[in-house]
């Protein structure tokens, strides 16, 4: 009977990581994106960006833009609309309540081939991710932090 529990109890320390990650497992839309940029507020993306994140068992895709995005032809207005947006992709890993997404491709190149590391937590059907300090994409002279949440919908 010992052996049997120590077993059954080897067993689920064995698979509780996989249950922690399929719980993430899903398609979300984003409900909100705030980001600090040297500690003041910063709204790179508008205030009301959008955009999804997918969620395999072990792949993390996510893509969002900016609000008040205007179709370009110039240069200039073509520069503008990479500035609008994020996308970036890569396998993940859960570790406790991080999330090490090992970034594959990213829209500017600069999280290409680097770890990116999320706090997470769930509340019902919405997926909170808060981001380390890391250099702010769009300048990397300065440090932004960023806390999306996430709406599951799939």
């Amino acid at each position: 009977m010992v052996r049997l529990i120590g077993a059954l109890m080897l067993v689920l320390v064995l698979v509780s990581p996989s249950f922690g990650q399929q719980s993430l497992v899903g398609t979300y839309k984003l409900v909100s994106h705030d980001v600090t940029v040297d500690g003041a507020p910063a709204y790179p993306l508008g205030k009301t960006p959008h955009g999804y994140l997918a969620l395999t068992p072990n792949l993390f895709i996510a893509f969002y833009l900016g609000d008040n995005r205007k179709f370009g032809t110039s240069d200039a207005e073509k520069a503008a609309l990479l500035d609008s947006m994020t996308a970036w992709s890569g396998k993940y890993r859960v570790e406790g309540s991080k999330m090490i997404i090992s970034v594959d491709a990213s829209w500017t190149g600069v999280w290409t081939g680097k770890d990116q590391v999320r706090t997470f937590t769930v509340s019902g059907n919405r997926l909170t991710l808060q981001g380390e300090p890391t250099p702010f994409p769009r300048d990397p002279s300065k440090t932004s932090v960023v806390r999306q949440v996430w709406e599951k919908i799939e």
